[in-house]
């Protein structure tokens, strides 16, 4: 079943279009969209069409940051019903857990994990497609949105350390450096946020419990109706904890709250095995990892899960019918490279 999501994730899109001189009327048309969808946020719409609309209008338009354009004059109010519970989260570290929790009724493509190392805590953000596909666009305008999501909850107190983006920087920064305002790393091992611990247990001051309750009440009935796919969790978290290191079949169970055994019936159930979805994401990944000139494959190797090198290449060379060092010398001559051999599931 197609996965969707609320056209409200496409919010501002006609408003840049507008902006850049830019009529969208045929890559709207392209993947299946229409005006009318997009000015009825409540709508539901394919996750796959959106993020596609996104990379086809950057290519279309000219503008490399075309998805951080719409990010820049969101409000707290595009997150929907979620918003009020939003605005009344006690500190911030409250409301990305409302955020986590809620986000069947926000946005269901997007990954997010919250991981804290020391003082440090890094906002892991993954924008997950039903095909493999581009996703810069998609991904700046999903970083974009959290940063401004923490910024209307702490204000002058916001001061992460860095924005981080594991693709290479457009050749100009200007709104980048313009809407972060902080450190940013490009070609970096994870998409997200980089902030201190101090700045999740902050006050807000406008918080009201009462009020939270309320909303979390009626939020919790409309969950009910909104049968997440357990499949689709399985390989957002996948995504997000494979570079890491840590995507084991024990640590994406305990992410999906059962058991090994529990996880492996469900999977079955939908004819599906782990190591079929572990595979999938890997191939998504790699291409994704060889387009960046400053990852090395020893590099890729490690961020994909295989402590040798050798023992990547053989996998490579069974999914993509190449060496990787090959594949990377051939996309840089413009060659076109085939993406769906059969690989060993």
């Amino acid at each position: 079943m197609t996965k969707l999501v609320r056209a409200a994730v496409l919010t501002n899109y006609l408003e840049v279009t507008q902006y850049l001189g830019f009529n969208p009327r045929d890559v709207m048309a392209g993947v299946g969209l229409s005006r009318a969808q997009l000015l009825a946020p409540e709508q539901r719409i394919p996750i796959d069409a959106a993020v596609r609309l996104l990379e086809d209008s950057a290519a279309a338009s000219g503008c490399q940051s075309f998805g951080l354009s719409m990010a820049e004059s969101r409000q707290l109010s595009d997150f929907g019903v979620v918003s009020l519970l939003l605005s009344h989260q006690r500190t911030l570290r409250d409301a990305l857990q409302v955020v986590v929790h809620y986000r069947h009724l926000m946005n269901d493509s997007l990954a997010i994990f919250i991981e804290e190392a020391g003082k440090m805590v890094l906002i892991r953000e993954e924008v997950v497609t039903e095909t493999p596909m581009p996703s810069r666009q998609a991904t700046e305008l999903a970083i974009g949105v959290m940063f401004r999501l923490c910024a209307a909850l702490l204000g002058s107190h916001w001061h992460p350390y860095s924005v981080n983006f594991t693709h290479q920087p457009p050749d100009n920064l200007q709104l980048h450096r313009r809407l972060f305002g902080c450190t940013l790393e490009f070609g970096s091992e994870f998409n997200g946020i980089v902030c201190s611990d101090a700045s999740l247990d902050m006050t807000n001051p406008h918080a009201d419990p009462a009020m939270a309750r309320y909303a979390q009440s009626y939020l919790d009935s409309l969950l009910s109706h909104e049968g997440a796919s357990m499949l689709f969790e399985v390989r957002k978290a996948i995504y997000l904890l494979l570079p890491m290191g840590r995507a084991t079949i024990e640590q994406i169970a305990q992410t999906q709250g059962m058991n090994v055994r529990t996880l492996q019936r469900r999977l079955k159930e939908d004819g599906c095995a782990f190591n079929d979805l572990i595979n999938e994401v890997r191939r998504d990944l790699v291409l994704r990892y060889l387009d960046n000139p400053n990852y090395s494959l020893g590099r890729i190797a490690d961020m994909l899960g295989y402590s040798m090198a050798s023992s990547f290449t053989r996998w490579f060379i069974t999914q993509f019918g190449m060496p990787p060092a090959a594949w990377r010398s051939a996309q840089k001559q413009g060659n076109k490279l085939p993406t769906d051999l059969p690989g060993e599931l």
